[in-house]
């Protein structure tokens, strides 16, 4: 994670800036831009971006591009909806960026990894569940909310290191030994951190989670 603007070759990030286009510009339109009329959503939302920002700048590195620090995809997803929590990541992406914690030529690649992966696993999560799983609160805390966004750093973890050793950035030895275990600590943390936090929020502020239905997760229960 943390790419930084002279790891990859050149074709890699004009690859990344495309796909982030596209994927923005279908978040753009099929974003319930409604919800964020309401102040109460809007400003779960905002909060969202400022503590995710806040998040992203306390990090550890081992080499250029090999940092380490909690995502917060899994949260983002659940409480806003796939679409919200992509422009969401991204603008977090963009303080980063100013911040001085994110290079701007590797920002797409960065928002796509530290973004887009754990948003895609965490809603593909919460779609199994909802299909083959009973349809429970301790379902959604610990299914959902907690392995889903332990999955989803393993899986941020995964793609980072494919995309590395494929571009020749590192050995894929030297990753695999020296990079990804410390993502199976980051997914405790990870896991741990988003269980936590949308326990308190569908407990205290279930109209803050777009994903969490009451008559469908407590109703007869």
């Amino acid at each position: 994670m943390n790419l930084t603007d002279d790891l990859l070759p050149a074709a890699w990030y004009w690859s990344g800036l495309l796909a982030l286009a596209v994927l923005l510009s279908r978040a753009a339109r099929n974003a319930p831009w409604r919800r964020l009329t309401q102040p109460s959503f809007l400003n779960a939302w905002l909060g969202a971006i400022v503590g995710l920002s806040v998040l992203w700048t306390i990090r550890a590195g081992i080499q250029p591009g090999l940092a380490f620090h909690l995502l917060g995809g899994t949260v983002c997803t659940l409480m806003f909806g796939p679409h919200l929590a992509l422009l969401a990541v991204s603008l977090v992406a963009v303080v980063a960026a100013f911040a001085g914690s994110i290079e701007p030529w590797s920002l797409p690649l960065n928002i796509l990894l530290m973004g887009g992966v754990p948003i895609a696993v965490s809603l593909g999560v919460l779609r199994a569940a909802e299909r083959w799983l009973p349809s429970h609160f301790f379902v959604y805390i610990f299914a959902v909310a907690f392995f889903g966004a332990a999955l989803s750093m393993a899986a941020t973890g995964l793609a980072a290191s494919a995309l590395l050793a494929s571009s020749g950035a590192y050995p894929f030895d030297y990753l695999r030994s020296d990079y990804l275990p410390w993502f199976l600590l980051m997914s405790w943390a990870e896991a741990f951190t988003s269980g936590a936090l949308i326990t308190v929020l569908v407990v205290y502020r279930p109209q803050w989670v777009a994903t969490f239905d009451d008559t469908r997760y407590l109703a007869g229960k």
